[in-house]
């Protein structure tokens, strides 16, 4: 799994940097290329030239040293695949868990697709700390793989948790994160993004309130699981992931079209893309002037793309999305049973942290059996993989 891998490895200041050494040594064993970057901390336990002799390489220790590589937290970003922090101190969770970037290592992984490994190792006390735990809470709502310490003698002394995993246990975490990305190889995966725009003049549409982040989210994670994305997007302000082919519409009969264009030849759907439920009848051909009367505007109703789907539907397995005010469980059960879907995943939008543009979610997750899953408050991503998750067990049954 590690043979001929890009790992990027960044080491903070802890007295278990030593222990870095080791697992640095057996990563290059199994065949890993290892860059290693170490803060100004860890410098004060470990030094670079041990890594460099270690895996031949450069030991990055600074975001603006002189070289052929003048901005290295780009390079390395791009070029990991996985990003491992072992060990990782209070502090740097803190930096990571606020999004901060001082320094090269914390720099590189905001700049990084790849997935980030953090193992903490810390005094029990620190590690105990509410703020402490409310930052590694937080780092996993971002979607970070947050390893859980060792517990025994810690090097100050006292026992608890706090110590470094053996570098076995770590090897073995990063091996499974870097085979997640196969769970979904060779399926081609479509999915819906965004709010729809129903013009009523050449200024003015009808619109909601969608971000896009959900859908792009889902995208994403399908990309990272290996899956082949077709991206059928209504206008964001998102950056497209990487590796999908993005397919721009506006209005809910361009993504009708696009949908069904689409469809026959893809495995998986995944509709969360919010569609205007009603059009105007005719959009005017100059812009509206405002005459201090009021304005009727006559509507008629757009296209069910999920429930045209869920007609269709062969061998796909199809998720909906819905948004709901009230009523959640009576509304996601009623739409997954009329519109033949699979999977149904609803969110009360009136809850705080799961409402439109909030970068966190909380869902109910319906299937076609009955059963209810209720997942707690997540970032976006990582609501994306547990949904991705219990679609792999759907493929894994055909």
């Amino acid at each position: 799994m590690l043979t001929g891998k890009t790992i990027l490895m960044g080491i903070t200041g802890s007295v278990a940097a030593y222990k870095s050494a080791e697992l640095v040594s057996q990563l290059v064993k199994c065949g890993a290329q290892v860059e290693v970057v170490l803060t100004r901390a860890a410098q004060e336990f470990v030094s670079p030239l041990t890594f460099a002799s270690l895996t031949g390489r450069q030991t990055w220790t600074e975001m603006f040293a002189p070289g052929p590589t003048p901005i290295p937290h780009i390079r390395l970003a791009e070029q990991a695949e996985a990003v491992l922090i072992a060990p990782a101190t209070a502090h740097v969770v803190g930096r990571l868990a606020h999004g901060l970037a001082d320094d090269l290592l914390t720099t590189l992984v905001l700049a990084t697709r790849a997935p980030v490994i953090v193992a903490p190792a810390m005094n029990v006390q620190m590690y105990r700390h509410r703020a402490v735990q409310d930052n590694l809470e937080r780092l996993k709502a971002l979607g970070y793989h947050v390893m859980a310490p060792g517990s025994g003698w810690l090097a100050c002394g006292a026992v608890g948790e706090g110590r470094l995993p053996e570098p076995e246990t770590i090897l073995a975490v990063l091996e499974e994160v870097l085979g997640a990305g196969t769970e979904l190889s060779g399926r081609k995966v479509l999915i819906t993004a965004g709010g729809t725009r129903e013009p009523l003049d050449p200024v003015r549409y009808i619109g909601n309130r969608s971000s896009g982040k959900m859908g792009y989210a889902v995208a994403e994670v399908a990309l990272e699981m290996g899956a082949e994305v077709v991206l059928i997007t209504a206008p964001t302000a998102l950056a497209p992931p990487s590796g999908a082919v993005v397919i721009p519409v506006e209005t809910a009969a361009e993504m009708y079209q696009a949908v069904l264009e689409h469809f026959p030849g893809v495995d998986i759907v995944f509709k969360a893309a919010a569609v205007a439920d009603y059009r105007p009848v005719k959009a005017a051909s100059q812009k509206i002037k405002k005459q201090g009367q009021p304005l009727i505007v006559e509507l008629a109703p757009t296209p069910d793309i999920l429930a045209e789907l869920g007609r269709r539907k062969t061998r796909q397995i199809l998720v909906g999305f819905a948004a709901e005010t009230h009523d959640l469980l009576d509304s996601g059960q009623r739409k997954l049973a009329e519109k033949n879907l699979d999977l149904l995943v609803a969110n009360d939008v009136t809850r705080p942290g799961a409402g439109f543009g909030s970068d966190t979610n909380i869902v109910t997750l319906i299937f076609a059996d009955g059963s209810v899953k209720e997942l707690p408050q997540l970032g976006k991503k990582e609501v994306a993989r547990r949904i991705l998750a219990e679609v792999v067990k759907m493929v894994d049954k055909e």
